[in-house]
């Protein structure tokens, strides 16, 4: 290795240069700069304004903003659905009125109180969920309209009973604590504040509703050919905006015990920035309760500063405007080039050396031949990516295709085919358990059973997350080959954590290692990763001692053993170093030793590639997906070896004609079947020297 190559090697192996697109892929990375945004508004006002975080004037922003902080949550519910809701600052005004009104001049008791102000305010929301729900009106008009009409039905309230309310004074110790009690030393209106922001959040991230809520925000269209009731979500995230604004109304009413012309107004416009500036999207299917806390708490502190600074009420408005335009320009542009940006740093690859590549003449074991010339065709043009095979023991062919369908073919003739299972995903490897059920990993998925009575059942779709990884990685991204022990476990491989089923060559771009191996036990129903750091692995095949396995890392060119029972448990092993291409799925033959899919051969080309990490990462962004560097995949071969790594055959399809592309095979009573994730076929060939009686599950559980 050339000193060159020594400091790349070391440069990518000591600076993580995914952890930038890992951390910018995540969906909190939206509140960076809205909270680094909190964090200068804090720092220059608390060098501005004496005794800023003085107890006093901490606890008297907190009430105030106990209040407003609902009224932004009102915003934030209404702008996640795609709406908007310009009638929040007079509901606010109007369940301050309605509160006072019925405790000071009605004389109904607290919880009475309570309970009619937020039916006032649930009432103007359902009108404007009506409109803008079922009647299709635009939000923006509607809402505005609704502003008007009940700010004048606040001033005929104040007309009449302001006098009323200014000579009551309400003997009530529950009224009192609303606006100047504390709980564990947290202001009343404060703690509910925050209560509600946690039901939001989790109602909006853990629930079918708020699934709903995002998805209609998202496209409404889509959402509607999905099945969701979009117009009554609509109308019900406007009831909610509705309560929510009334409530802090009441919380304002409890607090200062008066009525104005002036209460509430403007109210929506800082609402409205704090919503925008927090990171909810004006644009809907983004945002969170988190987001309108942030926003809130932001605008709240300059609001407060100026006025303790002595700026004029003007300016105040004049500030709200631009810090406004200034948040809806970074939204629209942050939303516009975000993908943008994230793919062109997440891509990261890393320095790669193989080993240098057998050759494939003369007498090499990997000599190049025409041994699968003659494959038979089974299926032509009936199947779509078949990229494993499997056969059962009534020699009927199982396959996956790209549509989601596990087809079988019927034995004798394979003539005729049947939908055997709709799995929802992309089928990829599969394994017949000893009860005759099928296990099928299932790309983006995870893996599932399909019984025998064609009933599919999930086993697992997530494993046991890493400490320090910064991407989610207990979620299955792309499981893609198991194969089970005799003791009912069942090992899969997951070829990459970073990337989806339909982006899967990308990882070879990185050839990072960020595959793994991963065990579910179904007795306890427990999945655990078992080996970590794999370079795209992609073929898993027991071996006959029943304690250990053979494994592909199809990017690294190698196979391994790995021990997970006996005297050498947790010990992984090399067989075979330097394959001439990239090893696919394993599979065990007749006589003991083992059949290897190579998916593509290696090229002198990607070989260098792979040692100019700064090369590739400069192709990922400059130059079109479609025209960067891939292996070659376009030569169909598949290889005998035995548990010493000795190749004990090769068979090629030089040129391609019957299988440009190989990635698993299956022997089965004296004939080999060859399966391709680009195929429209399955490729039967005959072998002269096998057992014409052997079959898979026989192999592994015995005759039935």
């Amino acid at each position: 290795m050339t000193v060159s190559d020594t400091i790349a090697r070391w440069r990518y192996r000591a600076v993580p240069d995914h952890l930038l697109g890992e951390i910018l892929s995540k969906r909190w990375i939206d509140n960076v700069i809205p909270l680094l945004i909190l964090f200068l508004v804090v720092a220059v006002f608390g060098s501005l304004i004496p005794d800023f975080f003085g107890a006093a004037s901490v606890s008297n922003l907190m009430r105030q903003w106990g209040e407003f902080g609902l009224v932004a949550l009102a915003l934030m519910i209404v702008m996640v659905a795609g709406g908007i809701d310009l009638s929040v600052g007079s509901v606010f005004a109007l369940g301050n009125i309605v509160a006072l009104g019925l405790l000071s001049v009605a004389e109904w008791p607290v919880p009475a109180v309570v309970a009619a102000t937020l039916a006032c305010g649930a009432a103007v929301g359902l009108i404007n969920g009506l409109l803008v729900g079922y009647l299709r009106l635009r939000a923006f008009l509607t809402t505005l309209v609704t502003l008007i009409i009940v700010r004048a039905v606040v001033d005929m309230l104040l007309l009449n009973y302001s006098v009323a309310i200014a000579a009551a004074f309400p003997d009530s110790d529950l009224w009192y604590y609303f606006g100047e009690g504390y709980v564990l030393g947290v202001p009343f209106s404060v703690t509910v504040t925050l209560a509600l922001a946690l039901v939001l959040h989790l109602v909006l991230s853990r629930s079918r509703a708020g699934w709903h809520v995002l998805a209609v925000g998202g496209s409404r269209r889509s959402a509607h050919n999905v099945g969701i009731p979009v117009r009554r979500v609509i109308c019900l995230t406007y009831v909610v905006s509705g309560t929510l604004a009334a409530l802090a109304g009441l919380l304002f009413a409890s607090r200062l015990g008066g009525a104005g012309a002036d209460t509430g107004i403007g109210l929506e416009i800082a609402a409205l920035t704090a919503a925008v500036l927090g990171g909810n999207s004006l644009g809907g299917g983004r945002g969170s309760a988190a987001k309108a806390i942030i926003g809130s708490v932001t605008v709240m502190i300059m609001v407060n500063s100026l006025v303790r600074l002595g700026v004029t009420s003007g300016a105040n408005s004049l500030l709200l405007g631009m810090v406004l335009l200034a948040a809806v320009a970074i939204d629209v542009r942050w939303l516009k080039n975000r993908h943008k940006f994230l793919s062109k740093v997440y891509v990261s690859p890393t320095y790669s050396e193989l080993p240098p590549a057998p050759a494939t003449d003369g007498a090499s074991p990997y000599a190049l031949n025409d041994r699968l010339r003659p494959v038979e065709r089974i299926g032509l043009g009936r199947i779509d990516g078949p990229e494993d095979v499997i056969l059962d023991e009534d020699d009927n062919i199982y396959v996956g295709n790209r549509t989601g369908d596990i087809v079988r073919f019927l034995a004798p003739d394979y003539e005729r085919q049947e939908i055997f299972a709709h799995t929802g995903g992309r089928p990829l490897g599969m394994a017949f358990a000893r009860d005759g059920s099928l296990l099928c990993c299932i790309g983006g998925m995870g893996l599932y059973r399909i019984g025998r009575d064609r009933s599919i059942e999930k086993l697992t779709d997530e494993t046991n997350r890493s400490w320090f990884s910064v991407i989610d990685d207990s979620r299955l991204r792309l499981a893609d080959d198991l194969d089970i022990a005799p003791d009912g476990r069942v090992f899969f491989s997951e070829a990459t954590v970073r990337y989806e089923m339909h982006d899967w060559p990308v990882d070879c771009l990185e050839s990072r290692g960020n595959g793994r191996i991963i065990c579910f036990d179904p007795k306890t129903g427990s999945t655990r990763t078992v080996l970590k750091n794999l370079v795209f692995p992609n073929g898993i095949c027991m071996t006959h001692d029943g304690q250990s396995f053979l494994f592909a890392e199809t990017w690294a060119c190698r196979v391994s053993r790995y021990w997970f029972d006996g005297p050498k448990k947790g010990q992984v092993e090399p067989v075979i170093a330097d394959l001439p291409g990239y090893p696919d799925n394993i599979n065990r033959a007749s006589d003991g030793t083992y059949w290897l899919a190579l998916v593509g051969i290696r090229t002198p080309s990607l070989d260098l590639a792979l040692k100019m990490p700064g090369f590739r990462k400069r192709m990922a962004r400059r130059i079109a997906p479609d025209e960067w560097l891939y292996p070659n995949i376009n030569t169909g071969c598949v290889v005998r070896f035995d548990e010493a790594g000795r190749i004990v055959e090769t068979l090629w399809d030089f040129g391609g004609e019957n299988h440009p592309m190989i990635t698993s095979m299956r022997e089965h009573r004296g004939h080999l079947y060859i399966g391709g994730i680009l195929n429209n076929r399955i490729g039967r060939l005959k072998l002269d020297e096998a057992d014409p009686s052997w079959t898979g599950p026989a192999s592994y559980w015995g005759r039935r």
